[in-house]
């Protein structure tokens, strides 16, 4: 049986990485296989161009570029990772994935949407996600957590851009949720991570009935 795909999406310091191990950590419980993965990234050679895009190293070339290496990030990461995953029976929990280029590189980069979508059709096929969930939080907030969160670290390509920018993005980003209302939904991640958790397993429950899987000593009972 064809296992699920679920990303989480939404600006910096929106909680998407938290909130995805977490909903990974409540389906191991149930004893569903679960793979939880990151873009850019989430293969090895997805993770060398993860390198180049988030040092800056690309931005130079310009937002089309980018665009170019995120595909070219995510057709190794489908091959390598999310295709042999799903196909196995898995659900796949990935912390960005094609919203992030259409927001990012889309919205705020100014590419063309038809490049975006050829690629797209190209890297990614039949491999679109379940349900996506969008993380909103407002700028001002997303980018303080995202600060506390690296540290002494420098901020990475996208995290140092303007206040303006990052408002941009959230507005996209909730654009996108009410274009694509039965995949994308918007949760507000202001409110405390257990509410927000609960609220993320309420609707995958809802709407794509994990079930807990059998032990062989339960099988061999039944």
């Amino acid at each position: 049986m064809r296992g699920r795909f679920i990303t989480f999406e939404g600006g910096e310091g929106s909680g998407k990485s938290t909130h995805a191990a977490m909903l990974a950590h409540r389906l191991k419980s149930l004893g569903i296989g679960v793979v939880l993965t990151r873009e850019p990234g989430g293969s090895p050679g997805a993770e060398i161009i993860r390198h180049i895009l988030l040092s800056g190293l690309a931005k130079p070339l310009g937002a089309e570029t980018e665009t170019i290496l995120f595909a070219a990030a995510r057709d190794d990461h489908v091959r390598s990772t999310i295709r042999p995953a799903i196909e196995q029976g898995q659900w796949v929990i990935c912390d960005r994935f094609i919203d992030s280029t259409r927001v990012y590189q889309g919205s705020l980069g100014l590419v063309d949407p038809r490049l975006i979508l050829g690629l797209e059709r190209v890297t990614v096929g039949n491999m679109l996600p379940d349900l996506t969930f969008i993380l909103d939080v407002p700028a001002t907030v997303g980018l303080a957590r995202a600060t506390t969160r690296r540290g002494k670290a420098s901020a990475d390509r996208f995290e140092g851009e303007a206040l303006e920018f990052h408002e941009g993005l959230r507005k996209a980003y909730r654009a996108l949720a009410e274009q694509e209302p039965k995949r994308c939904i918007l949760v507000d991640g202001r409110a405390p991570r257990d509410v927000v958790s609960e609220r993320i397993w309420s609707i995958v429950s809802s709407q794509l009935h994990p079930e807990p899987t059998q032990t062989v000593e339960e099988k061999v009972a039944t």
